[in-house]
């Protein structure tokens, strides 16, 4: 069993600074400098040091996008207390949202750095995977992302505070943040195996990412019990997450068929 010691992590002038926070930005950097060493390993060019000049800006529009998404599906909620929106320091962004906008600034920039966009989406993705598994942490410290009730070795202690109604007599769940970053982290290991065979055919490791952290955020969706909407009493993740793979599927289609 184990449990978050909270969200603050310590105070700077009574200012709380919150361990989503912390884990949030040591994510997005990791997961940033990987993309940059496995460029510069595979394609290795001097355009590699691009990569550190526009990343900042596709960080912050990944944020954007992220927090956006996240505002749009909880639109009943940020329509009456709009103010929230700009409080990111307790969680709230979405990882479709990111990788959405993400993808589209990714292109913009690609242009104008005069990249090839598809072996940017090959390894900025790469390092999305590891970053997402590190990031997920996150959710351990807001005592959030978590599944049904569970009495495994393992469970996690949810704060009656966060519990939803339907469980507000249960202590422990599954930790479903948890098994997402492990699925994440095995994504990246089998991008990262799968590199050096696929560097020569740009947008396949991408389209591999989509496909595979699409199968994995359904599986996870289907165990969690505090999934932010429903459509019918299906989570909107696990609708985005058809969509993206569909569109995956089709693009690695055309992408093979055209070198074929």
């Amino acid at each position: 069993m184990f449990q978050s010691p909270g969200e603050i992590a310590f105070r700077i002038f009574n200012y709380p600074v919150y361990y989503y926070g912390i884990i949030l930005a040591f994510a997005i950097f990791t997961g940033v400098y990987t993309a940059y060493l496995i460029y510069k390993k595979y394609y290795g060019d001097s355009k590699a040091e691009y990569i550190i000049d526009f990343s900042p800006f596709i960080i912050l529009i990944g944020i954007l996008g992220a927090r956006l998404y996240y505002c749009l599906v909880n639109f009943s909620y940020y329509s009456l207390h709009p103010v929230e929106i700009l409080n990111v320091r307790e969680g709230g962004l979405s990882i479709h949202g990111m990788i959405i906008i993400g993808i589209i600034s990714l292109y913009c920039f690609a242009g104008i750095y005069k990249m090839s966009f598809l072996k940017l989406a090959d390894v900025f993705l790469c390092g999305t995977a590891l970053g997402q598994s590190i990031g997920r942490w996150g959710n351990f410290f807001n005592s959030e992302a978590f599944g049904m009730p569970t009495n495994l070795p393992w469970k996690l202690y949810i704060p009656h505070s966060h519990r939803p109604l339907e469980f507000i007599k249960y202590e422990y769940f599954h930790p479903a943040f948890l098994y997402e970053s492990i699925l994440d982290l095995l994504i990246f290991i089998i991008l990262v195996l799968l590199f050096k065979k696929l560097s020569e055919k740009p947008g396949t490791l991408a389209c591999i990412y989509l496909i595979l952290y699409s199968l994995a955020r359904i599986l996870i969706e289907h165990c969690r019990v505090d999934s932010v909407l429903d459509i019918g009493g299906v989570p909107v993740a696990q609708i985005m997450s058809v969509l993206i793979i569909i569109f995956a599927s089709v693009f690695l289609f055309f992408l093979h068929r055209k070198r074929a």
